[in-house]
Order: structure tokens, then C-alpha cells, then sequence
């Protein structure tokens, strides 16, 4: 924290955000002092989805100290400007753009928007990667973070504020381990050890299947292959159109690796175990990769079990 002279008390943090090839591994942090500080992450995310993040988390732990101006360094101008300039116009227009296109990161900002009401909070934009002590704390820890996701590590989370009980609220503050193969229950195809290509696929998986990526159309095609269809449990087809207009479920499943298989260079099956609202059921899916795009989900089955 820092006071300046007879001005009222004064929280000064940075807010940084990371992506290791945006889209990609994602980490966020912000920083205070050496033992006030947080960071977080995700499987695949976007710079800017870390930058929000961070200045997200940042509010909720601090609101503790909701009676002190807070003031946040931030080298990305999308980030003060979508929070300071540019979300009163995108609700005034249903979190829509001038152009008529959703909002990115709606999520997300919607979240800022709640958390930042009655509070005294002063952005200033600081120059990255320029040796700024606040700055480069912060970018280091979020590219710390975003690391670990993508090689399937702890993730160092931090203290935190002193005195909040507000946990992180990022998709999750831990990697997806890789899980060793059980019994074969679809298909055919001899099941290895470790292979780090089917952990980062099965790490798209369960990005898929998070939260903010179902409610966020732009992410959902960067998933999904063009010739996506989904057999539920149900008994429903969902093709790729469909899926990125349908309302997602209210609750994301919980996902269970139990194999996997590589069925060519350019192609991975998944067997999960899916539960979701007190029922499970069996999921299979295929992720294929061209030449021009990174993996993406082409066919999901899921059969209900008792």
C-alpha cells in the first residue's frame, strides 16, 4: 500500500496479463508488495482475457479496503480502455460494438463492472517490458503462470490480499494433470504413456467444456472444427452452428479422463467419464489438426450411464 502525504490511503498494484501463443496457455497476475500479490490462469485463454483477469481479481480481493483509492498500472491500453471508456456505450448497446458484433470478453468485463461499483479506482496506463518494478512483478508472475499450465505444473497462486476471503475466481488456479490410461471403453487403439501432444488436447477439452469459453461464441470456433457434431446423452445432434447460437447449460460437467489414443499424426481420441447435475455419463471424442489451424474438436458421443 501507499500513502502519499496527506492524501487518502492509496492501494498502488499492477495488473498483467500473458499468452503463450494467444490463443494459448494464459496466465494473469497482479502485484503489490512481495507478500501481497496473486496470479492465476488458464488452459487456453488471450492476453486480454489475462489482463481483464487480473484487474478482475484484483478488485475482489481488495474490496476489503473498499474505503482506499486503488490504483492500477496497466500496460494495455485495451484493458483501461474497455473498463474506463468503452463499457458504458457496449451496455447501453446489449454488449454489442458500434459494428453491430458481441463484446469479447463479456464475461469478464460484466464482472468488472459489478466489482468496481462504489469503489475509487484510477487507471494509469505504464509502459511494458521497460523496467517498471510493479510491472515487470506482475508480467513475470502472469508468464509464470501461464508456463505452468502448458507444462502441466502447480501453479504459483500467491498470498493474496491480507484479510480478504475472496478465493480466486479465474477458470481455475491449477492445471489439468495428465492422467494415466485406464480400460480402453470406445474404439480401438493401443493406449501409451504420457504424450504431450494428448495432454494438450485433452487440456482443449476441458477448456471447451469451461465456463467461459461455452458462453463465448469467438472462442467456441477457435475449438471447434468446422464439421463438428455432438451426440449427447440425450439422444441430441448438435453441429458447430448450432452449438455456437444454443444457450450452454447453466453448470459445466466434470470430466474424467479414462484413455486416450492416437489415431494417426493429425489425430487423438479422448474417452471420458462426464458428471454433471447427478448423472454420468460415458464421452468420446475425436480432435483432428490441419496444416493451418491448431487442434479442433471434429466429433463428441456421449451415452448415459447408470
Amino acid at each position: 500500500m501507499h500513502r502519499h502525504g496527506t492524501m487518502e490511503p492509496m492501494i498502488t498494484a499492477a495488473a498483467d496479463g500473458s499468452s503463450l501463443s494467444n490463443p494459448g496457455p494464459a496466465g494473469w497476475a497482479w502485484y503489490i508488495d512481495p507478500n501481497t500479490w496473486a496470479a492465476g490462469g488458464w488452459p487456453l485463454g488471450t492476453n486480454n482475457m489475462g489482463e481483464l483477469m487480473a484487474v478482475l481479481d484484483l478488485l475482489r480481493q481488495t474490496a476489503i479496503a473498499a474505503d482506499e483509492t486503488l490504483r492500477v498500472l496497466c500496460d494495455s491500453q485495451y484493458a483501461i480502455n474497455a473498463v474506463t471508456k468503452w463499457m458504458p456505450a457496449w451496455k447501453a448497446r446489449g454488449w454489442r460494438k458500434a459494428d453491430g458484433k458481441p463484446v469479447l470478453n463479456r464475461d469478464l468485463l460484466e464482472a468488472i463492472d459489478l466489482a468496481i461499483r462504489g469503489r475509487d479506482v484510477v487507471f494509469e496506463w505504464v509502459k511494458g517490458h521497460a523496467g517498471h518494478r510493479l510491472n515487470e512483478a506482475a508480467d513475470l508472475r502472469a508468464r509464470a503462470a501461464a508456463t505452468a499450465f502448458a507444462e502441466h505444473r502447480p501453479v504459483p497462486a500467491g498470498p493474496g490480499f491480507a484479510g480478504s476471503t475472496i478465493p480466486s475466481v479465474s477458470l481455475d488456479v491449477r492445471p489439468a494433470m495428465p492422467v494415466l490410461p485406464e480400460p480402453d471403453l470406445f474404439g480401438t487403439g493401443a493406449d501409451s504413456g504420457p504424450d504431450p501432444v494428448i495432454d494438450g488436447v485433452a487440456a482443449r477439452e476441458r477448456a471447451l467444456l469451461s465456463d467461459p469459453v461455452r458462453r463465448s461464441p469467438l472462442r467456441l470456433r477457435e475449438l471447434l472444427h468446422p464439421d463438428y457434431v455432438l451426440y449427447d446423452a440425450g439422444g441430441h445432434i448438435y453441429t458447430r452452428p448450432r452449438l455456437l447460437t444454443a444457450v450452454p447449460p447453466d453448470r459445466a460437467p466434470d470430466l474424467e479422463l479414462l484413455g486416450a489414443s492416437r489415431l494417426g499424426s493429425d489425430a487423438v481420441l479422448l474417452r471420458w467419464r462426464e458428471r454433471s447435475g447427478g448423472t454420468s455419463a460415458l464421452r468420446s471424442s475425436v480432435w483432428t489438426r490441419a496444416d493451418d489451424r491448431d487442434w479442433q474438436a471434429v466429433f463428441t458421443q456421449s451415452t448415459a450411464v447408470a
